[in-house]
């Protein structure tokens, strides 16, 4: 039994992300704000030395996107030509005067812009192939390192660490990445060269012209301004309320058996709305005032137009310039506003970007745990006699828990640790399979200190049936096969037979091939545990833990799920965490716990002869289910 053969998983939850994430409102490509990172410099840095594997790559694209966008540039101009050859042409026949015009000239032209916008577009496919293949690579290693990172890290990063944001370094970070490797950083490139060159091609073909563009600038930078400004806020806003709603409608919808039983509806659904209401005006406000951004700029922009028709018609009255500069440069101002937006929203997307990388070398970062001994332990079988000695634990140092605990199990023994919640039964277990390491004293297999083990070595020796009986969304056989990933049919059939759950599965209407749902709710609470149980068997695992595992099952399944476990446990050393004290009257061994310490230690009837502690708690019981 491998480490992967745990019968203990968490199961990843979407509703305890953060609000905010997920999917966003708004328009794409529209200012907006977004997180920001704590260290935009160094991220960005750590994102760099990220990326150095593929430099080559993004040298090809940077020599791809420059040419691609300079034949853009110059098409314009050159177009240029054969408007004022075929200008001129017209006018001379209509004068009398000269040959007419020229079609040589102008298909020539026509076949050289033909070319260049066919090897523009070559080169836009190249670099547009050649990072969709880098981002994707990235993407691929970021996710595969986060994987094996999550498999490093301690338990005790998940007791402090929701699910959902976990899931969501995978997820939506990851992807913010890969979109800005993929269409913004092209997009950075091109725009920055556009602009320049286009500059440039506006000022060769007039100065004058040019001022008078520029000075229409300075009035599209207020207004983008204004609107940035405004909209921002309702875009957070927007963010904050979609998270709400999100995570109100998972809330409902994983609970809605519990909103029935209460009648919750009502309150449900007037809570939806309000949020459903705030979402809207928020929405809506960000949504009217981005849209205002195309309107105000094609009214700038129509602005430049009428300077530069205005201007260049008097100028080419005074032959200064021809028709066709006129109509190349209408072009290159059309040509020169689009970079400018595309410019200023890229400062946001990298905000997101670098944030998005923090969050992902931050986790990448995250402490692991110890490494296992050079010199491991290794042994053929574990007869299963553990000892834990004067063993001090805390999951804060500073705040001991588990007080000088000792105990001695022989091979074979059933051990039960009981007591009051908070006792420290459970953090036993966790210390057992090496979930955490202790602070002082020792515990012992075999007279093997359990740090000589490595961790997939020690736990390959155990079995665990958890109270929460983890199965996943695939065939009864291959849920049970989880214990042994190489089992033959008959070993998982007959494991089922052990379990007593062989017949329960025949009674499927596909038997052992029947496809557990998500939420597995197409069979009951103890029929998973039986399930589990039969996965424990096919492990055959040295030693058991059983953990709280019929507390949640009526008392004709719990028998059921005791005999099974009765033969699971035979001739193993078992530990067994248990809440209802009767289940646990035939333990060789049970260890009464208060307080992270040992309170008394018997069989079940030297421990109600004594009338202490654990007598209270055992005759508490009974007193809750009224027999008293």
């Amino acid at each position: 039994m491998s480490h992967d053969t745990m019968t203990t998983s968490r199961q990843a939850s979407s509703h305890n992300s953060p609000p905010g994430r997920g999917p966003r409102g708004g328009r794409p490509g529209l200012l907006r704000g977004g997180e920001k990172a704590r260290d935009f410099k160094g991220t960005m840095a750590k994102l760099l030395r990220y990326l150095s594997p593929y430099k080559w790559q993004f040298v090809v694209v940077l020599l791809f996107a420059v040419a691609s966008t300079v034949f853009n540039i110059i098409g314009p101009k050159i177009l240029g030509k054969a408007t004022t050859r075929l200008f001129e042409g017209a006018v001379a026949m209509l004068r009398g005067t000269g040959t007419g015009i020229d079609f040589v000239y102008i298909g020539n032209i026509l076949a050289l812009l033909a070319g260049l916008y066919i090897a523009a577009t070559v080169f836009s496919f190249i670099q547009g192939w050649i990072m969709t293949d880098v981002s994707m690579k990235i993407t691929y290693r970021f996710r595969k390192e986060i994987s094996e990172k999550i498999n490093r890290l301690p338990i005790s990063y998940f007791d402090r660490t929701s699910q959902g944001e976990v899931l969501s370094r995978v997820t939506n970070d990851v992807d913010t990445v890969s979109q800005t490797l993929n269409q913004s950083l092209t997009q950075i490139i091109t725009s920055v060269i556009t602009m320049i060159g286009v500059l440039v091609m506006m000022f060769s073909i007039s100065w004058m012209m040019t001022l008078a563009v520029m000075i229409i600038l300075p009035i599209s930078a207020v207004f983008i301004g204004i609107i940035v400004k405004h909209s921002q806020k309702y875009y957070k806003q927007q963010q904050e309320y979609l998270g709400h709603v999100n995570g109100h409608v998972e809330e409902m919808f994983g609970g809605h058996i519990v909103v029935k039983a209460f009648n919750g509806e009502k309150r449900s659904v007037e809570k939806f709305d309000g949020l459903n209401n705030a979402l809207y005006g928020s929405a809506w406000k960000s949504q009217f005032i981005s849209g205002l951004m195309m309107p105000i700029m094609n009214f700038v922009g129509n602005l430049g137009y009428v300077a530069v028709a205005v201007l260049g018609g008097v100028l080419a009255f005074r032959n200064l310039i021809t028709v066709g500069d006129i109509q190349a440069f209408i072009q290159y101002v059309r040509n020169f506003t689009q970079p400018i937006t595309q410019i200023a929203n890229i400062s946001n997307v990298l905000q997101q970007t670098a944030a998005a990388s923090e969050r992902v070398f931050e986790f990448l970062a995250e402490v692991e745990e110890s490494p296992d001994t050079s010199n491991p332990v290794e042994v053929a079988s574990v007869q299963g006699h553990v000892e834990f000695r004067n063993v001090h634990f805390g999951y804060i140092p500073e705040k001991t828990i588990i007080n000088n605990f000792s105990a001695e199990i022989q091979p074979g023994q059933k051990i039960a640790i009981v007591g009051p919640t908070g006792a420290g039964k459970t953090t036993m277990v966790k210390l057992l399979m090496r979930y955490y390491d202790i602070q002082s004293g020792a515990i012992l297999v075999d007279g093997h200190d359990i740090r000589d083990f490595t961790r997939d070595g020690l736990r390959d020796r155990f079995g665990m049936v958890l109270q929460d009986s983890w199965l996943y969304n695939a065939t009864i056989m291959e849920n049970i096969r989880y214990g042994k990933l190489d089992a033959t049919d008959e070993e998982v059939y007959q494991a089922a037979r052990v379990a007593n759950v062989d017949h329960f599965i025949r009674t499927m209407p596909e038997g052992y091939n029947m496809v557990l749902d998500e939420e597995t709710s197409n069979i009951s609470q103890g029929q998973k545990q039986l399930l589990t149980i039969a996965r424990a068997v096919l492990s055959q695992p040295d030693i058991l833990i059983l953990d709280e595992a019929t507390s949640s099952v009526d008392t004709r399944t719990e028998v059921l799920i005791q005999k099974a476990m009765d033969n699971l446990m035979q001739d193993r050393t078992s530990f067994i965490i248990a809440h209802r004290l009767s289940t646990i009257r035939n333990a060789d061994r049970i260890l009464v716990m208060d307080k992270g310490d040992i309170v008394e230690q018997g069989t079940h009837e030297d421990l109600l002869k004594k009338n202490g502690f654990y007598a209270s708690l055992y005759n508490s019981q009974f007193e809750e289910a009224g027999i008293y």
